[in-house]
């Protein structure tokens, strides 16, 4: 199922995905991920839930609400794990593994105006400037 190879960092998968797996994604996106899935995900990634909840744009409550009642997130927030989740698989995948990747995320990157990469999750637009980032990495084009 397309949903475990995306959610688990360690099961190699092409980032380039394919129009049918693309596809698949949005209609998974559009129904909701629900929290059980979402928190396998989580727990296998060094990320909390205070950061979770900022990614999200949803209070840490709200996240134990969901987990309480093992709810489906929303399909925007829904289509942001999924980023995530697809950045991790190419975070891995450029740096060899996960901790390495982690120890990425949370240095101060010059390219991304020093911020640290972690901090762009929140939004669409900077999970595609890091993403961005580390396709720059993976070609060898470096700051």
């Amino acid at each position: 199922m397309i949903i475990d190879e995306v959610l688990d960092p360690e099961v190699p998968y092409g980032y380039s995905l394919d129009d049918n797996s693309t596809l698949s994604l949005i209609q998974l996106a559009r129904r909701g991920i629900a929290f059980q899935v979402f928190h396998r995900f989580a727990r296998s990634v060094s990320l909390t839930m205070q950061e979770w909840s900022s990614f999200l744009h949803v209070s840490e409550r709200t996240l134990q609400r969901y987990s309480k009642e093992n709810r489906p997130f929303a399909p925007d927030q829904s289509e942001k794990i999924l980023e995530i989740a697809l950045l991790y698989k190419k975070g891995i995948a450029v740096f060899g593994s996960r901790e390495k990747f982690d120890h990425w995320l949370t240095a101060k990157n010059i390219a991304l105006g020093g911020m640290e990469p972690k901090n762009l999750l929140d939004s669409s637009l900077g999970i595609h400037l890091v993403s961005d980032e580390l396709s720059r990495i993976e070609q060898g084009v470096l700051a």
